[in-house]
């Protein structure tokens, strides 16, 4: 399968059921651990579970170092926007994905005996009771997983941006006041 073909398999069949509640560091690098479910393809019925966790370096969304400091243009908003919203239209376009350095380590891969749908209730009520707030848990189909799993992060990486955007802002706000 090429690349093209795995990705579009990913998009369409990849499926977060439990995203990370723990913040991504803005300034630090970020260990993700997760739990890929995927039908067996050996074994019709049962899942396999790959336990992994990926290394992403400064995962926050990071703004370029020459940004520009817009005063004095009076920004006209439309209803319903805030100052919020325009800081954030200007931001999008001067915003990139962080370094792309990221490192996959997988840890075990085993079978859960029953369908995928058991299996994540299983592994999502398990997280529950052990109030692991760190681990993501997706489904996907095994040979594309890898893609699944940068889809996983990225989706992290991306419910982040306001903290990320917050800190930035905060950061920004003591050096100036200092």
């Amino acid at each position: 399968m090429e690349f093209h073909e795995a990705w579009e398999r990913a998009l369409k069949e990849t499926e977060i059921i439990r995203s990370r509640v723990l913040s991504l560091p803005t300034y630090d690098d970020a260990h993700v651990p997760y739990l890929f479910l995927s039908p067996s393809t050996l074994n019709y019925g049962d899942t396999v579970v790959r336990r992994g966790k990926i290394m992403v370096q400064r995962p926050a969304l990071m703004l370029p170092p020459n940004i520009p400091q817009l005063e004095g243009f009076d920004l006209q908003k439309n209803e319903g926007e805030t100052d919020h919203s325009v800081f954030s239209f200007l931001l999008v376009r001067g915003i990139t994905v962080p370094s792309l350095k990221y490192n996959n380590q997988t840890h075990s891969l085993d079978i859960f005996e029953g369908d995928v749908r058991k299996a994540a209730a299983y592994f999502a009520n398990q997280m529950e009771r052990e109030e692991d707030v760190a681990t993501g848990l997706l489904l996907g189909h095994e040979d594309v997983w890898q893609f699944s799993v940068l889809i996983f992060i990225c989706s992290q990486i991306a419910r982040n941006t306001e903290v990320d955007l917050k800190r930035l802002m905060d950061d920004f706000r003591r050096r100036e006041g200092a």
